[in-house]
């Protein structure tokens, strides 16, 4: 918190709540920027985004850089525009290792232990408003808080703020993505693990609960690219928590590139 404090200003007590609960974590904070978050860094708006990635690879590559007097890195998702974001090395690999100069490198941490992205969250209210749901859940919010989260699509008198992922178009594959509907012969299937799979139907993914469907949805897309597949039915898992974060990224999806 206190190297965070170098990069925001006005900061309320109720991010305080949330970093203190949930970093190192799949949490992303929204502030005021400080002078030292420059145009490069926030792409021209007036707030930044703080995160603390909760994986020792991660910790370790900001320790080192904290310790030759770096004060954080500004990152962007390692992902094209649009795309299903990579949540392993390799896919990483596939998706921008044309685009990388023979220098670039690929830190290796194993597969990633949500899968959905992280919960965005802006801090520049009166209140919590989730701008992109996520691992850390609005029930969780709530209980560290104290306080009831907005939700994105409720009217503020907050800017407009530009977040990863918000575009009614995103985390697309190449195959069409439908939902809710009885898979056919010749498409692709992500359901959960109690669903039958239907004769001539490619099963991409059989998740045996919402965590798990979460580490397996981009992946289980992407292999419905790899295998060339034009359609993929997934059926969408039901509830609050995280749940709201899968229907997220698949309602997006649906929608193509």
């Amino acid at each position: 918190m206190q190297v965070m404090g170098q990069w925001v200003e006005d900061v309320p007590e109720y991010a305080i709540a949330l970093g203190r609960d949930f970093w190192p974590g799949p949490m992303t904070l929204i502030f005021k920027r400080s002078k030292l978050a420059q145009d490069f860094v926030t792409g021209g708006q007036d707030t930044v985004g703080i995160r603390v990635p909760n994986h020792v690879v991660a910790l370790a590559l900001l320790e080192a850089f904290h310790n030759l007097g770096g004060r954080g890195v500004a990152a962007p998702s390692a992902n094209r525009f649009g795309h299903v974001s990579p949540t392993t090395a390799q896919a990483v690999i596939e998706e921008l290792s044309e685009y990388l100069k023979p220098e670039d490198q690929i830190l290796d941490g194993g597969p990633s232990a949500v899968g959905v992205e992280s919960t965005i969250i802006d801090c520049t209210g009166d209140a919590p408003r989730i701008l992109r749901p996520g691992g850390i859940t609005s029930e969780m919010i709530e209980q560290s808080t104290g306080l009831k989260p907005i939700d994105s699509e409720q009217k503020t008198n907050s800017p407009e703020i530009r977040v990863s992922g918000s575009l009614e178009k995103h985390y697309a594959p190449a195959a069409q993505v439908i939902l809710d509907v009885t898979p056919i012969a010749g498409q692709g299937f992500i359901a959960a693990s109690r669903r039958v799979t239907p004769t001539g139907v490619t099963r991409l993914a059989a998740p045996k609960n919402v965590d798990e469907f979460a580490r397996d949805l981009y992946s289980a897309l992407r292999k419905a690219d790899e295998l060339g597949l034009a359609e993929v039915v997934v059926e969408q898992p039901q509830g609050d928590g995280l749940t709201i974060a899968i229907r997220d990224r698949l309602e997006r999806a649906s929608k193509g590139r």
